[in-house]
């Protein structure tokens, strides 16, 4: 049996039914007409912005990487929260454009982009980071045919990771940028190719609740692009070092140290303004903007008894949250939080499994975690769900309908 998870604080509670944006969940599910759904809440997302505003040190760009939740209504309302955006494909760089952040202040990063998204990168005018010498090449060429100088920087595959990462994207073998010591002559190539050369991207890791931890890797990554940028063709405009914050999911998890955070960027900071005034630096965050910020809701069906577990049955699943279903990186299968969401404190309690329609046992949301007796009609809710949610979900698996994604 899974711990009880500790009581929710993003969202109030009346009259025993989650609040979102002011709004009761059984009339929220009404407005939205059809369960399941997704729904993120405006106010926590512009909470999280103020709140990062407020404690890391002045001078730090905030960008929101669009992968973390790419619905277009949501990335709109964060290009007026944001310094910047990142994206990591055609299709992301449209929703940036569309939702009007300048071009100058998006960034283009991943392994394998295709001449058609680097032609339609460089004609928008955004900063390609460059994953590879073949990749710099291509540009180049691309923008002789254009008529354009591209905006380069190059991402960067360091010697170290990201400790007690979730997920890590540096050190050793990696398909993401170039390695460290390789950078150096690449650079030399670069300025005989006459690209506009901004500066560097670091991403060590994601989903990290050690402020050390973040507090090294930040430290290390500006330490190893001052030493890069000597052989850089021009001075460095813009370093991004990745962001790697992350949120509390499990039971014992604690929430990241922000303040600890902030105070060792602040000296690291320091050391980037005196070795490279003209140097802006760039934190890229994107579950940390908005995963608190969702939840995803089901609608149970049926209850079902098999050998004495209780099983809910709902017409979500892992089709529509994978992470939910633990399938998403998860070595040892746990719970996220999750609730019966207009039966938040009182009736009876039990212990159940919660499942979705689909015709595999990984389709399971929670596995015997304790919560109120649900019965047909009441509403699961999946909190910590505003990130990597619908979007990093194989929605097409049993050809289900798509869940709908509100901003309330």
């Amino acid at each position: 049996m899974t711990p009880l998870h500790a009581e929710q604080r993003q969202f109030p509670v009346q009259d025993d039914s989650l609040q979102l944006g002011g709004i009761a969940l059984p009339r929220l599910a009404e407005r939205v007409g059809s369960t399941p759904f997704y729904a993120y809440e405006r106010n926590h997302i512009q909470s999280r912005v103020n709140l990062l505003r407020n404690t890391l040190p002045p001078g730090v760009a905030l960008h929101y990487a669009v992968k973390a939740n790419p619905m277009p209504a949501l990335v709109q309302m964060m290009a007026a929260l944001v310094d910047g955006f990142d994206v990591a494909s055609a299709g992301e760089m449209k929703t940036a454009l569309d939702a009007g952040m300048a071009p100058a202040r998006i960034s283009f990063a991943g392994p394998g982009k295709r001449n058609a998204e680097l032609r339609s990168a460089v004609a928008a005018g955004v900063l390609l980071h460059l994953e590879s010498e073949e990749e710099m090449a291509r540009v180049a060429r691309i923008g002789d045919l254009l008529g354009i100088t591209p905006r380069v920087a190059v991402r960067v595959n360091p010697e170290f990771e990201l400790k007690y990462a979730g997920m890590k994207m540096a050190g050793g073998p990696k398909q993401f940028g170039v390695d460290a010591e390789r950078v150096p002559r690449m650079l030399r190539q670069l300025g005989e190719l006459g690209l506009d050369f901004h500066g560097f991207h670091l991403f060590c890791g994601a989903q990290n609740l050690s402020a050390s931890a973040i507090q090294q890797a930040q430290r290390l990554c500006v330490q190893l692009a001052l030493r890069l940028a000597a052989d850089a063709p021009s001075a460095m405009r813009l370093l991004n070092i990745g962001g790697g914050f992350g949120v509390p999911y499990f039971p014992g998890e604690q929430a990241l140290d922000l303040r600890a955070v902030a105070d060792g960027l602040g000296e690291t900071l320091h050391v980037l303004s005196v070795a490279s005034p003209q140097t802006q630096l760039v934190l890229e965050l994107g579950r940390y903007l908005v995963a608190e910020a969702g939840i995803y809701v089901c609608r149970v069906l049926e209850r079902k008894l098999s050998h004495g577990q209780v099983f809910v049955i709902t017409d979500g699943g892992l089709h529509h949250h994978l992470a939910a279903s633990g399938n998403f990186g998860q070595v040892i299968r746990k719970n996220y939080p999750v609730s019966i969401g207009n039966r938040m404190h009182g009736g009876p309690r039990e212990i159940v499994t919660v499942v979705g329609p689909l015709c595999t046992p990984l389709d399971t949301l929670a596995d015997r975690m304790e919560m109120a007796r649900a019965e047909p009609g009441d509403y699961v809710v999946v909190f910590q769900s505003g990130a990597y949610g619908m979007s990093a979900s194989p929605t097409a698996f049993l050809s289900h309908p798509v869940p709908l994604e509100v901003l309330v």
